[in-house]
């Protein structure tokens, strides 16, 4: 599910820096002349000689084609399901026309998952968080034919949504299903879960709001628990991992890998008090 992740929402305020190569052909400088002082480079903003400071993304591109229903469902069910991103604090009662729990989702993939838990939990409103336009096409579709109304899809990356249309103690859960584990040790740094988006997501959550991380990399599920474990105002709910909630269901994906042996670890948190 959130394996698209799609969104596949990574890192939140590390930025990687793109540094421009000195000429080969630029001169040597004068020996006979002292090195001008060099400034530090304000908070924030990129280090002399940096020329394309490059921000990480929660989410990676990836091609796919919109299907015929898909792009039905867009046209019929988006105006009502879609919600447009803007820079300003959302209303989730006006959003979804009632008052509920509101759980935050980054990353769907094809909305499987998302749309099981949905029909599970009709109790609780979902503001789910996925730029890839197939998967908000088929989440669109399963929200019309399973007759869905607790979920609004933004189509725009997590961490700007998260930044600034979520206020703090605003969300009783988040969620976040198969990231993009990145496995080579050189792109680990890409991965979503790190200390700087846990912190942002833990200050939006209430009090006993829970913050449920998934995967079927054992490494990343190992840094999980040990990223989460180090912000203190979440605790683990279990002794390492967590049994797998009975709302989150199995999907396609995960059913085939643990055929061929994967395991999948649940990683559940809580914000104290």
């Amino acid at each position: 599910m959130g394996g698209s992740v799609a969104t596949k929402l990574q890192s939140l305020t590390v930025n990687e820096l793109i540094t421009a190569s000195s000429p080969s052909s630029a001169e040597p400088a004068s020996a006979s002349l002292p090195a001008p002082a060099t400034a530090s480079p304000a908070p924030g903003t990129a280090p002399a000689g940096v020329t394309h400071p490059k921000t990480i993304k929660s989410f990676v591109r990836r091609a796919g084609r919109t299907t015929t229903g898909q792009a039905k469902a867009f046209e019929d069910l988006g105006p009502r399901f879609i919600v447009p991103y803007t820079p300003a604090p959302l209303d989730p009662a006006a959003v979804f026309g009632r008052s509920a729990p509101l759980v935050l989702e980054i990353g769907f993939g094809m909305g499987e998952a998302t749309a099981h838990i949905a029909r599970v939990r009709p109790d609780d409103n979902f503001l789910c968080c996925e730029v890839h336009e197939p998967g908000v096409g088929a989440l669109l579709k399963r929200i019309g034919e399973q007759d869905l109304t607790n979920i609004r899809i933004v189509q725009h990356d997590a961490v700007e949504v998260i930044d600034h249309m979520l206020p703090l103690g605003s969300l009783d859960g988040v969620h976040i299903f198969f990231p993009d584990p990145w496995h080579k040790t050189k792109h680990n740094k890409r991965r979503l879960i790190q200390a700087p988006l846990v912190a942002k997501l833990a200050a939006r959550l209430k009090p006993g709001g829970y913050l449920h991380c998934a995967t079927d990399w054992q490494p990343y599920a190992e840094q999980m628990l040990e990223v989460l474990g180090a912000e203190p105002i979440l605790h683990n709910t279990a002794t390492g991992f967590a049994a797998q909630p009975d709302y989150r269901p199995l999907t396609k994906f995960e059913n085939r890998g643990l055929r061929l042996g994967h395991g999948v670890w649940d990683i559940v948190f809580l914000r104290s008090a």
